[in-house]
Parts: C-alpha cells; sequence; structure tokens
C-alpha cells in the first residue's frame, strides 16, 4: 500500500509539472493520466483508474490517427477494468476496439494479437460463454505456438488460460492437463522459487479441491505458500490469497474453527495492505460470513455479509456481478434462519442483476434460480420449487457438458422434488441421472457421491426396500468416513439414516448401536447444532426402548 501511494505521489507531482508546462492535449499527459490509472487499478480503486485511462484516450484521440497502437493500448486498459468492475459487455466492446487497431496494423501472428485474443477468452470465460472463449484462446495457443519457442511464458500463460476454463465447465483432467502443461514451461525456463510456479500449483490445488481430493489440494496449497513465503515479505497480498484458498479447503471439509483461522489470516494481512473499500477485502468478509452461516451463527453470517456489501456498494457499479453473489449469500442465511420472505427478497434482487448484466443463459443465473428453488421446498412449495429449479436444468444442460456436476446437483433437486412429492419412480431417474454424472467425473471417495448414495438410499426406504437402501446408506458411510474428520455432522446424519433403516427391518440393537453414534459425533461436532442433539438423543430413547422391549419379549418366549 505504502509504494502505491509513493507512486500516486510521484505521478501525480509529473502531471502538475506537465500541465503547467504542456498544452492540455500533449501526449505526454496521456502517458501520466494513463500511469496515474495504473497505481489505482493495482489499489482497486477502479473508478478513479477508470477515468485516468480516459483522460487518457481523450487525448489520444485528438492526436493520433485512429488506428495508433497508443489508442489500442488505451482501449485495452478501459476494457481491462470494465472487465474488473463485472461490465462485461462494455469490456469486450473495447477489447474489440483494440483488436480491430491490431488487427489493421499488426502482422497476423503478432504477439500483441496473442494477448488480445487471450484478453478477449478471460471476457468471453467471465461471461460464462466458455465455447467463445475457448475460441478465441485458441486463436492465442496457435500464434504463440507459431511465433515463440515451445518453452516461452507467455505460451504457459495461455495454457494457464485454457485451464481456467476447463476447470469451470467441469472438465477436470483437461484443466490439469493445460495446467501441467503450464507447469512443464515455467520448471524447465524459471528458478524453482519464481512467483510463476507458486500461482500454477494454486491453481492445481484450486482443481483438486473441486473435484474433492482434499488431501492433494492442500499439498498443492501448500506448495504455494512455501514458495511465497520464500521471496515474499509476511505481508504481501499473495500470502493473503494463499491462506483464503487453504481457509476454503478446511470449510469443504466441514473443518470451520481452522477455515475461520486461515480466513482471518487473509484478512489480517489485507487490512494491512489494501485500501479499506478494496474488493479482495469485501471477498474475505464474505468468506468469513460464509462460516458463520456453516457454524449457525447467523448474526455474525449477516453482520459479515453487510460488511462485504458496504466495500462493493462504494467501489462496484450497482449490477456487478459480485453483488449478485452477495444477495444470494444473504439470502441463504435468511433461508437458513426460515425467514423465507427475506430470502426471496434477496434472491430476487440478485435474479435482477443478473438478468441485466449476464447472457440469458449464463451459468449463475441457474445458481440463483436454484436458491430460490430450494426456498420454495422448504415452504414445501413443491410445484414452484420445480419450475426453478427446470429454469437451472435449461440454461445448464444448453451451456455445460453433459457430465457437468452443477447439472448433476439440478438433477438431484428435480429428485428431490419428486421424492417429496411421493414419486419415488421418477425422483430414482433423476438420482441415476445424477449418479452417473458424479460416478464418471469425480473421485470414488467424493463428498457428493456420499450424498446421491444416500438420497437413492432414502427413496428405497420410502418405498420399502430396506435391504437395498442399506446397502447404499452403507456407501455413504464409507465415502464420509474417508473424506471428513470423525466428527462431522453429515457422518452423524448417516448414521441417523442408517438407524431408521435398521429400525425398519426390526435390527432394533444394530438401530441402537448407529444411533448411538449419531449422538456421538454430533455432541463432539466442531459447532453442535443442539436442536439436532435433541432430535438423536430423542430417537436413541426410542430405539433403546423398542430394543429393550424387544429383549424382555424375546426371554419371555424362550422360557415358555
Amino acid at each position: 500500500m505504502g509504494q502505491y501511494s509513493k507512486a500516486l505521489s510521484f505521478y501525480e507531482k509529473t502531471l502538475e509539472i506537465q500541465q503547467n508546462t504542456f498544452p492540455s492535449n500533449h501526449p505526454e499527459l496521456a502517458t501520466t493520466y494513463n500511469n496515474i490509472g495504473l497505481v489505482y487499478d493495482h489499489m482497486g480503486d477502479y473508478s478513479k483508474a477508470l477515468a485516468c485511462y480516459e483522460k487518457t484516450t481523450e487525448i489520444r484521440q485528438k492526436t493520433l490517427p485512429s488506428n495508433h497502437p497508443n489508442l489500442a493500448s488505451s482501449y485495452n486498459n478501459i476494457g481491462s477494468v470494465y472487465q474488473t468492475m463485472g461490465a462485461y459487455p462494455k469490456a469486450l466492446s473495447y477489447l474489440e476496439k483494440t483488436l480491430e487497431i491490431q488487427q489493421k496494423t499488426l502482422p497476423p501472428n503478432h504477439p500483441d494479437l496473442a494477448t488480445t485474443f487471450n484478453n478477449i477468452g478471460w471476457v468471453c470465460h467471465s461471461m460464462g460463454e466458455y465455447s467463445k472463449a475457448l475460441v478465441y484462446l485458441d486463436k492465442s495457443l496457435q500464434i504463440r505456438q507459431a511465433s515463440l519457442p515451445s518453452y516461452h511464458p507467455h505460451l504457459a500463460n495461455t495454457y494457464n488460460t485454457i485451464g481456467l476454463v476447463y476447470n469451470s465447465i467441469g472438465d477436470y483432467s483437461k484443466a490439469l492437463s493445460y495446467y501441467e502443461k503450464t507447469l512443464d514451461i515455467f520448471q524447465k525456463t524459471l528458478p524453482i522459487d519464481h512467483p510463476s510456479h507458486a500461482e500454477t500449483y494454486n491453481n492445481i490445488g484450486s482443481v483438486y479441491q473441486t473435484m474433492g481430493d482434499y488431501s492433494k489440494a492442500l499439498s498443492y496449497y501448500e506448495k504455494t505458500l512455501g514458495i511465497r513465503e520464500k521471496i515474499l515479505p509476511s505481508n504481501h497480498p499473495s500470502h493473503a490469497e494463499t491462506y483464503n484458498n487453504i481457509g476454503s479447503v478446511y470449510q469443504d471439509m466441514g473443518d470451520y474453527s481452522k477455515a475461520l483461522s486461515f480466513y482471518e489470516k487473509t484478512l489480517e494481512i489485507r487490512e494491512k495492505t489494501l485500501p479499506p473499500n478494496h474488493p479482495d477485502i469485501a471477498i474475505t468478509y464474505n468468506n468469513i460470513g460464509l462460516i458463520y452461516n456453516s457454524m449457525g451463527e447467523y448474526s455474525k453470517a449477516l453482520s459479515y455479509y453487510e460488511k462485504t456489501l458496504q466495500i462493493q456498494q462504494k467501489s462496484l457499479p450497482s449490477i456487478h456481478p459480485a453483488l449478485a453473489d452477495t444477495y444470494n449469500n444473504i439470502g441463504r442465511v435468511h433461508s437458513s434462519m426460515n425467514d423465507y420472505l427475506n430470502t426471496i427478497s434477496y434472491y430476487k434482487k440478485a435474479l435482477q442483476i443478473q438478468q441485466v448484466v449476464l447472457p440469458f443463459n449464463h451459468p449463475s443465473l441457474a445458481t440463483t434460480y436454484n436458491n430460490i428453488g430450494r426456498t420454495h421446498a422448504a415452504r414445501e412449495h413443491y410445484a414452484f420449487a420445480l419450475q426453478y429449479y427446470q429454469n437451472a436444468l435449461k440454461i445448464q444442460e444448453n451451456v455445460l457438458p453433459s457430465n457437468h456436476p452443477s447439472l448433476a446437483e439440478t438433477y438431484n433437486n428435480v429428485g428431490e422434488m419428486y421424492r417429496l412429492t411421493g414419486d419415488c419412480l421418477t425422483a430414482q431417474q433423476y438420482y441415476d441421472k445424477t449418479l452417473k454424472i458424479q460416478e464418471e467425473v469425480l473421485p470414488p471417495n467424493h463428498p457428493s457421491l456420499a450424498t446421491t448414495y444416500s438420497n437413492i438410499g432414502q427413496v428405497y426406504y420410502a418405498m420399502k426396500k430396506y435391504e437395498r437402501a442399506l446397502s447404499y446408506l452403507e456407501k455413504t458411510l464409507k465415502i464420509q468416513s474417508i473424506s471428513f474428520p470423525s466428527n462431522h455432522p453429515s457422518l452423524a446424519r448417516s448414521y441417523y439414516n442408517m438407524a431408521t433403516i435398521l429400525k425398519g427391518l426390526h435390527r432394533y440393537e444394530d438401530a441402537v448401536a448407529h444411533i448411538s453414534q449419531a449422538v456421538n459425533i454430533i455432541s463432539n461436532s466442531i459447532e453442535p447444532n443442539y436442536s439436532q442433539v435433541e432430535k438423536y438423543q430423542e430417537y436413541l430413547s426410542e430405539l433403546s426402548a423398542i430394543s429393550s422391549g424387544e429383549k424382555v419379549h424375546k426371554k419371555t418366549i424362550s422360557e415358555q
């Protein structure tokens, strides 16, 4: 933060001298406005950065030919800021102006064209237009492969961006393949402790985290941290990013206290090094809010989400997609508190933004439709819920690969509606679709598979096919025992479900053993849910009484 302030002070003094020396449209003024814009850009003050870039562009438009490379550079900078601000159509418009100039003035395999194709690919990725993104990134790749040595860092940059797109569309094996190509180049051309190694390890860790392989994810994030701790000061923003990622793995594992610890480390660095309204601070408040929501501390969660919202409303346009994400998160807290009117209100705010700034088939819209559907489901408005789930499904089936994990999640939601309305056969069909995707794209011990096995088990339980139900719950428990800490609440829920099935099979002693496990786990979980503890204890008492009665009955019969 101190370095940015020094740079800003220097450039502002330069500007003051130039304004007293040169005419208002002198090229040197354009250069200085551009430099000031770059500083504001790095500081996260995007509105000021944009104002400076626009002054630069205004001067250059008056003094340079319409196809001058410096104008292309100005359009590129404005496009980059709009991208960061979430104004993707405007970003795309300026990057296309950049491209138009470059295609007129540069040879077809010029490296600057590759950079612009790469940047347009980024924007298309941000808009959820993944196939378009890959088209532009492929153009970037072709130029770089033709004009650069096979181990040039710019090639690695394109491989990395292509990896990001494949990660977003759920093709994790391709994402890993491109990240490994990136890493191969860096390992051959850069020192072992170069920051680019750290970034690539970070991206590989992100893929493994999404796949549910948390131990590998942590391993790669720790490699990232090891490099950054060697080469960067202790309060460098890159450390904050790594702590944030490690925290998110612990969050996924249900270890909320560890997750919170890493998010607080992240926040400590960002509050020291960034301006108070920087978007990265908002992201950290958001993540801490997620943890408190998961821990059932809803007032604290809301407090952090409101801090997030306060920063975003000051630093971002009123229709930025990040605001929609925050409204979605606030909606989830109200949902957890059974405050469904507020829940729907916030989800609809999110939806209004997304419908303005995103394409009609953007995956984020599907996420919001799913959220609204869950709210209607919680209120037992199953027909409305099903309608929103089908809206989500329509988008996802159009824009995502047929084996994308998000499709599996929505098939699961649709299946749940049919199960709750008593249509077990249709529910089973949707759960089977869910399972088919998950078994294809996820590792065999991924927690989402455990959830699906549990849901299928619940269908068989409703159909009174207790043996089949039990076999699916056993699969659930096997995965959760591998993937989660021994005191994770999901384990308790599975033992509880198994106890209900064992009761249906009249295996009362086994049922008591399983509900006892559930009580033990839920009582010793990281943040005990006391209403769940009470529910499980009541069921334990009920099953114990039945089991004791059964023993007495058997003893009486044997003595007759």
